[in-house]
């Protein structure tokens, strides 16, 4: 990873986001600062779109928390989970639609101490960021980033391509921590990191829709 590494267009996240989940594995969400940047390679993601999806925050329309998924694309939704953590969502689809990607994982590639010292609970690197909350926390990602345009970077948050390729056969499985919409295969994971939230299941192939 490097100042060179191309952000991605907003052309690659204003589509469904059932697509643009499974292609975000192996891309690096960076987060810069003057001390040194942070970076992690996304290893697990989760879709949820809008008016379909009873487990999306947009379900029941906008409201002043809902307001940034519903558009533009490429930008960060953030939103406080149980009173306690910060969790990062990628808004994708047109405007209006309300669909976002959740960042479940990432695997650490960049300033890891700074991470490790920010998730000062952590006693093992595996568990730096594996888990949305976590690394957000790691990342230093609150909910005064919501809304950050990740192709300008106006809050120091970007998303990268280096060059790596997504899985080519990711594991798929149910969504995590929903009580709706639990038959959905719309979590994707890279079967060979050990930095995913769960134990990775069977390989799957991608179901695109």
């Amino acid at each position: 990873m490097n100042a060179a590494d191309p952000v991605l267009p907003r052309g690659f996240f204003a589509r469904d986001a059932l697509v643009v989940a499974p292609e975000l594995l192996g891309k690096l969400l960076v987060r810069r600062a003057p001390e040194g940047d942070r970076a992690g390679r996304i290893v697990e993601v989760e879709a949820y779109r809008g008016a379909d999806d009873p487990a999306s925050h947009a379900f029941r329309g906008r409201t002043p928390r809902t307001t940034t998924m519903f558009g533009p694309a490429g930008h960060l939704y953030v939103y406080f989970s149980y009173g306690m953590h910060w969790c990062a969502n990628v808004v994708c689809a047109r405007p209006d639609e309300a669909a976002a990607v959740l960042i479940r994982a990432l695997e650490p590639v960049r300033g890891i101490e700074a991470m490790t010292a920010a998730r000062s609970g952590a006693r093992r690197p595996v568990d730096v960021s594996n888990g949305p909350a976590k690394l957000c926390e790691a990342l230093g990602i609150t909910g005064t980033d919501d809304g950050a345009d990740l192709l300008s970077g106006d809050r120091g948050i970007r998303i990268v391509d280096d060059g790596t390729p997504p899985p080519a056969e990711p594991g798929v499985g149910p969504r995590v921590g929903i009580s709706v919409a639990v038959e959905q295969p719309w979590r994707w994971f890279d079967p060979q990191s050990r930095f995913g939230s769960r134990t990775p299941g069977p390989r799957a192939a991608v179901a695109r829709g």
